[in-house]
């Protein structure tokens, strides 16, 4: 088991046509900017440091690569069309993935209109193609691993297309400040990529992580993005994804939830319809929301919360600590 930290430095291209039309094709994420960082306490694990991420790389009896199955393709159909059986394996060993993938075959060029079109897709580990001769492109994804070439469908008899997903896995696990695991539903992650374009913007994997779930991606470094809760408490991090391999990434959330009431008098009725901003001390919006008692998880820090109601605002500063829920009354005056 190997420990590994990455530190927070960013990252600072063009490809073929075919290329870029088939990422087109399979609808490659949108390239989103980076969220504004708020008030994030890290990822801690073990007594880490904050602002660090704590990564165990467990070798393959946890893997998530899938054992081989022994002999070959089933064979082809006796018939004079050639034919090509697809099989995707796991390293250059060929220890073979026997389920969960999804193939897409597409023509071999764009069409006059630039667009690649998309010809059949195909569920089984190991499909077989009795396409007219020619070149062909095939993509085949693993979870959001994915790899693409192009093959050629031979005038008679049969061949076998390999391809190699260099493909590891994500694990995150989230945890409070204390130690005691987040609440279910209580954290989303998402995964971005590496590297930054020229606007210094990342392209955006994936949103909605869930914590506990494995999630499948090719090898390689990628930026994670841990948020708890509806507001600005988020965890920032590189990691690496190597083959064959799942990455255990284990994220603390310092975080508490603040509950707002805007009253005519100390311990009075909260007043409804009332519209809140909460900021910084330095003035940044971190949440706005309406309401009588609205709840939300902040990071640690100082505020002020904002309440308007009959056309006036009123204005109070508070501080947030790590696990200790609290609320903050308002005064009209």
């Amino acid at each position: 088991m190997r420990r590994l930290y990455r530190s927070l430095a960013p990252r600072a291209g063009i490809g073929r046509l075919v290329a870029a039309t088939l990422a087109a094709a399979l609808a490659a994420p949108d390239t989103v900017a980076q969220q504004s960082p708020g008030q994030n306490y890290g990822i801690e694990i073990r007594g880490a440091i904050p602002d660090r991420i704590d990564i165990d790389l467990l070798g393959s009896a946890n893997a998530t690569s899938i054992p081989p199955t022994p002999g070959d393709p089933k064979a082809p159909d006796k018939q004079g069309a050639g034919q090509v059986t697809l099989v995707a394996v796991m390293n250059e060993e060929g220890r073979r993935i026997e389920q969960g993938l999804l193939w897409r075959v597409f023509e071999g060029k764009p069409g006059a209109d630039g667009r690649i079109r998309l010809l059949s897709q195909h569920r089984d580990a190991t499909p077989i193609l009795r396409n007219p001769p020619g070149d062909y492109l095939v993509n085949v994804s693993f979870g959001r691993a994915h790899t693409s070439r192009k093959i050629t469908i031979p005038a008679t008899g049969h061949a076998v297309e390999q391809f190699l997903l260099s493909v590891g896995g994500l694990r995150v696990t989230a945890l409070l400040a204390n130690g005691d695991p987040a609440p279910p539903g209580s954290v989303t992650y998402e995964v971005y990529s590496d590297e930054r374009d020229q606007f210094g913007q990342r392209t955006r994997i994936m949103g909605g992580g869930k914590p506990g779930v494995i999630l499948r991606l090719n090898s390689g470094l990628y930026h994670l993005v841990s948020i708890y809760g509806d507001a600005n408490a988020t965890v920032r991090a590189d990691f690496t994804v190597e083959p064959g391999k799942l990455t255990e990434a284990k994220v603390v959330h310092a975080a508490a939830r603040v509950t707002f009431k805007l009253v005519s008098r100390p311990g009075g009725e909260a007043l409804a319809g009332t519209q809140w901003s909460i900021a910084t001390k330095e003035g940044e919006v971190v949440k706005e929301s309406a309401g009588a008692l609205p709840t939300h998880t902040l990071a640690p820090g100082s505020y002020v919360a904002s309440a308007k109601s009959g056309g006036r605002v009123f204005r109070r500063s508070f501080s947030v600590r790590p696990g200790e829920a609290t609320q903050v009354e308002v005064l009209m005056q």
